[in-house]
């Protein structure tokens, strides 16, 4: 009976650490903006790919450097999720605060735009992208210079989106036909790819008769960091004060001279980041493809409402319940618990497959909802009240 609970104690907690990774750059951007990032899934994927490229890399350098690839992977699969989620909120996001409907349409197509480029990505595609961000945002900053920028800024857009794509085409179609790199795929596509982990990360710490597998204590390690650096992040830094003072009252904080705009861009480049180290932790776990994202989007969204909107201590007490939750009714570990009761016994084993336990942990989340509709940790304050 021992043996039975700690597997599923390591098993909950293993799964609950999954979705709180990929919950915590959700928590903190829906926290702080109030915005439904349909995307949030995208950027997992974006991690996952990103993890997938360093792998290819580190194994043309050798095994030596192989083994230690996830360590590099972590930081870029950072960096490029952030600097996706930055351009992300300037360029769509920032112009649809206070307009939820918009807000949830808009990500839903930048999430379908990210799906399809990661199927018909290749070499003249990135290079157009790359050319086309440099001459677009460069020509942004340069003229943001001027005293008048506010007054010609919707000229200097219309002016220089179609003259910065147009050059882009021409130098990728120059480069394609030369070099032929239009029929050069990247390192990924349509179809699934796998990521190899270091050869310290297989296996598992026997633990009776069944192991503790290497892979899955990193994601709870890995968890445990993230949690770490976003609390002293959040309570010892000085822009953490800033994210923490626009969460409790934008337009207070607006008034004391708190650049809210500025905080908007670091919290959902932070969030998207940490959804990229999500979405590297997430692929050593199985296979890599364009829809890697949509897998955990709902169970991501569940988390955080359910933990309560902006509250980290929620989303780490949702993110193991409901995992264990998941864990307990999937594996019929709770309908074998209940077998002297037989009423109940029979009812937990109809729903002791994967997809069917997500329908019952839902259906639960939902009761749940209708006693605490602002989750186990709700927003307390005078705006929360208002």
């Amino acid at each position: 009976m021992l043996q039975v609970v700690l597997d599923a104690i390591f098993n909950g907690i293993s799964i609950g650490a999954v979705l709180l990774i990929a919950a915590l750059g959700l928590a903190i951007v829906f926290g702080l903006m109030g915005v439904i990032n349909l995307a949030h899934g995208e950027l997992i994927m974006l991690g996952a790919y990103t993890t997938y490229v360093v792998q290819n890399g580190f194994k043309i350098l050798g095994k030596p450097w192989f083994e230690l690839y996830i360590f590099f992977a972590l930081i870029l699969a950072f960096l490029v999720a952030s600097a996706v989620g930055l351009i992300l909120e300037r360029g769509v996001i920032r112009y649809l605060y206070g307009r939820p409907l918009e807000t949830l349409l808009a990500t839903w197509g930048v999430s379908l735009i990210l799906q399809q480029f990661v199927r018909s990505v290749n070499w003249v595609l990135i290079i157009e992208i790359g050319v086309f961000c440099i001459l677009f945002f460069g020509a942004l900053r340069i003229l943001s210079r001027r005293a008048d920028f506010e007054r010609i800024r919707p000229w200097v857009i219309v002016v220089m989106l179609p003259v910065s794509w147009e050059i882009a085409a021409r130098i990728g179609k120059l480069l394609g036909e030369t070099y032929k790199l239009a029929v050069t795929k990247a390192w990924f596509g349509a179809q699934n790819v796998d990521v190899t982990a270091p050869s310290w990360l297989r296996g598992g710490l026997p633990l009776g008769s069944f192991q503790l597998q290497y892979t899955r204590l990193f994601i709870i390690v890995l968890t445990i960091l993230c949690i770490a650096g976003i609390y002293l992040f959040l309570q010892r830094s000085s822009w953490g004060l800033r994210i923490r003072a626009v969460t409790q009252n934008r337009s207070m904080s607006a008034c004391l001279g708190i650049p809210t705009e500025k905080v908007d861009a670091l919290t959902f480049a932070l969030g998207s980041g940490l959804a990229g180290v999500a979405g590297c932790a997430i692929s050593l776990l199985g296979s890599v493809g364009p829809n890697t994202g949509q897998n955990y989007i709902v169970d991501t969204f569940m988390v955080v409402v359910v933990g309560g909107v902006g509250k980290l201590v929620g989303s780490i007490v949702a993110a193991i319940a409901i995992g264990m939750a998941n864990y307990l009714i999937g594996s019929n570990t709770l309908a074998l618990w209940l077998a002297p009761i037989k009423p109940l016994s029979d009812f937990f084993s109809f729903f002791a497959t994967t997809s069917m336990a997500k329908v019952m942990v839902f259906a639960l989340i939902i009761a749940f909802l209708q006693v605490r509709p602002g989750g186990i940790f709700p927003q307390k304050g005078r705006t929360v009240d208002a």
